[in-house]
């Protein structure tokens, strides 16, 4: 199965690339590709979790969510999510990205649309599903799209850019829920149902102008002129794309992606830290309401959360890439969210003021780690499948978290929810020892390459030479 090259058909000049003009193509291509992929997945966030802001104001009564209900309908959306995510990702390189994602995004905004008039219970699981079938291609089709236009220690800042929608769409999913409870009975719906007609429909139409500004692949993209695209080539070969490709998938390519231990602890670790983010996203306005809010009043304070998180994503992602290095900022964020953690377990003696604060540390970590993951990762693998299945299987693996997360919070044991933070905590640490174990294993890979002991890996074909991706002795792992 061939496909265009990585970073061009041939090796690209590592000759002297002008600064001003490096400096002019890094603007136009943060202005041509991130700015719609943050819309996209702001909106994709945000109806996956508007279920939590309509849950108080009205849908748990009048469908019937008792006992466990509430966390089927969060737990059902995860099937289809975890198990598109790498076949998805197979669809994507075969067609436009501008294309696909927008088909995507705008059958999920209809399916969003399609709950605010469901009648039962039932119906509401089956939308749900449907809901995680559609966007189950959208983040790992996002990680993948900006790997092939970055330097690795440009994709940080880049990518923390992009995910730190999800915690706008937190913020603005809040004041939004609390503007359209003014809306309860109007044309005979309730409150809840405005929710998911209102982002729904936005979705929708945001979608159809979405297919003209997703940025396609490099060799196929329009906003880029021919010496611009020969300087992103040059620029990603210094950066050690070349001559790590895997353009062919066959039995060779499948072997390495499959049998590469990096790519199995990155999506260990993204499920145990990714645990965190699930559980305060879904639970966050119930958890407040616990603390003694009322409901408008818990709406609101998950705004400042949001807020201060995204800040924290932003600088830790600003400072990983001025100092190429991401493990010390991964276990930084498991300390913050486990001070956290632990105040919320002893939560008994603590006033309603200092449990708030508890929520800032669980999300400040929770949330500038789970898009240092993905980075991380995404730094460590090369060629255009390798990418491809990397970040499928890393989101795949990574969103079993969404099905422990939509399910540790149990309403026999609110206000205190032991086995909801508990289960958090220790997810979380899976992750930190993933963590440890993927820095350590990178530095003793590294030390082998630099001694020479992977030179023998060139004495294979000259097909299997060209398709090894970062199985190449070239290349250099990023800790």
């Amino acid at each position: 199965m061939k496909i265009p090259s990585e970073r061009g058909t041939s090796s690209p000049s590592l000759e002297f690339v002008d600064a001003r003009a490096e400096r002019r193509l890094l603007w136009k291509l943060d202005l041509c590709v991130l700015p719609i992929l943050f819309i996209v997945y702001m909106m994709s966030f945000l109806d996956r979790i508007n279920i939590s802001n309509a849950r108080i104001q009205g849908l748990t009564e009048e469908l019937g969510l008792t006992g466990t209900r509430f966390n089927v309908a969060l737990f059902v959306y995860f099937i289809p999510y975890i198990l598109l995510e790498v076949p998805s990702n197979m669809i994507l390189r075969k067609i436009r990205p501008s294309w696909y994602i927008s088909m995507l995004m705008f059958c999920w905004g209809i399916t969003n649309m399609c709950i605010g008039f469901v009648r039962s219970y039932e119906a509401l699981v089956i939308l749900r599903f449907f809901l995680g079938v559609f966007e189950a291609g959208v983040l790992p089709g996002i990680i993948y799209l900006i790997s092939m236009y970055y330097k690795r220690h440009e994709l940080q800042t880049r990518m923390s850019l992009v995910i730190c929608s999800t915690l706008i769409a937190g913020a603005f999913g809040g004041l939004l829920a609390y503007a359209i409870a003014k809306l309860g009975g109007l044309r005979g719906y309730a409150a809840w149902r405005w929710i998911f007609i209102i982002e729904g429909a936005a979705t929708a139409f945001i979608a159809i102008i979405a297919t003209f500004l997703i940025v396609d692949w490099p060799e196929q993209c329009q906003f880029l002129s021919e010496p611009e695209k020969a300087l992103l080539r040059r620029r990603l070969a210094e950066d050690g794309a070349y001559p790590a490709r895997m353009d062919t998938l066959n039995r060779f390519a499948y072997k390495l992606i499959f049998s590469d231990w990096k790519i199995w602890l990155g999506s260990i670790m993204y499920m145990g830290i990714g645990t965190t983010g699930y559980a305060t996203t879904f639970f966050m306005p119930t958890i407040l309401l616990e603390f003694g809010w009322k409901e408008e009043e818990a709406q609101i304070r998950t705004m400042p959360v949001y807020a201060v998180s995204a800040a924290g994503m932003l600088i830790v992602a600003y400072l990983s890439d001025k100092l190429r290095h991401r493990y010390s900022f991964v276990m930084l964020g498991c300390f913050v969210s486990t001070a956290g953690y632990i105040m919320l377990l002893n939560q008994h003696n603590l006033s309603r003021d200092t449990k708030f604060a508890a929520v800032f540390l669980v999300c400040l970590g929770g949330y500038a780690n789970n898009s240092m993951v993905l980075t991380w990762l995404a730094n460590n693998v090369s060629g255009h499948w390798k990418r491809a299945f990397s970040s499928g299987i890393q989101i795949t693996l990574g969103n079993i978290a969404g099905l422990i997360g939509t399910n540790i919070f149990l309403s026999s044991e609110a206000p205190r929810y032991p086995t909801g933070y508990g289960t958090a905590l220790g997810m979380l640490w899976l992750g930190g020892i993933s963590a440890t174990a993927l820095f350590i294993g990178i530095l003793l890979e590294n030390r082998k390459r630099d001694l020479g002991k992977r030179g023998y890996r060139l004495h294979q074909t000259e097909e299997e030479v060209k398709n090894m991706g970062d199985y190449h002795p070239s290349f250099r792992f990023t800790t």
